[in-house]
């Protein structure tokens, strides 16, 4: 992890000084997981990806000035986070919608139809939590990030953190509990 640090810090320093290769290789290795961290709290892909475009805005408006209080990658995730959070209380909706997808008919095709319909209920189960419970799970779930990590990028305590996770799971819990059985291809 600290290696990582250094690494980006020498990588920022050389795309503030107008190193185009340091600026995409910092690109390569951040926008996977902005992109995925947006794409979750929002639910579709392009505004993920428009919240990953204005997050590197920023990182490259403040470059010169960076000083590495922060993993970058924290940083990043920071800033994805309160554009994502500016988005949703600027539609005030917290619905995901997907269009059916047509049947299959090669083998395994009941399989897939299954993963799908467990991944479509996992995705609405998520969309039906408060934006804060949502960023929580996915900080620490998806993102495999530490909580102290997620708690700064919320900027927020551990303990609230923490507190946020227990809520999210048990109201994931009680979502999905009704379609265990067909989630689990039991009907």
């Amino acid at each position: 992890m600290i290696d990582e640090s250094h690494a980006d810090a020498e990588l920022l320093r050389q795309a503030a000084s107008g190193d185009a290769r340091a600026s995409r290789d910092l690109v390569t290795r951040h926008l996977g997981a902005v992109v995925a961290f947006a794409w979750r709290l929002l639910g579709e892909r392009a505004a993920a990806e428009d919240v990953a475009q204005e997050t590197f805005l920023r990182l490259w408006r403040h470059a010169a000035r960076w000083e590495p209080r922060a993993r970058l990658r924290t940083w990043l995730m920071r800033v994805a986070h309160n554009l994502c959070i500016d988005r949703l209380r600027a539609r005030r909706e917290d619905v995901l919608t997907e269009a059916d997808e047509p049947e299959d008919p090669a083998p395994g095709a009941d399989a897939l139809r299954q993963q799908r319909q467990v991944a479509a209920s996992v995705t609405a189960a998520l969309a039906a939590l408060p934006a804060r419970q949502r960023a929580a799970i996915a900080l620490v779930h998806f993102d495999e990030l530490s909580v102290k990590e997620a708690a700064a990028i919320m900027e927020i305590s551990i303990e609230a953190l923490e507190s946020l996770l227990a809520r999210a799971r048990r109201r994931l819990h009680e979502l999905l509990t009704p379609e265990r059985d067909q989630l689990m291809g039991k009907i």
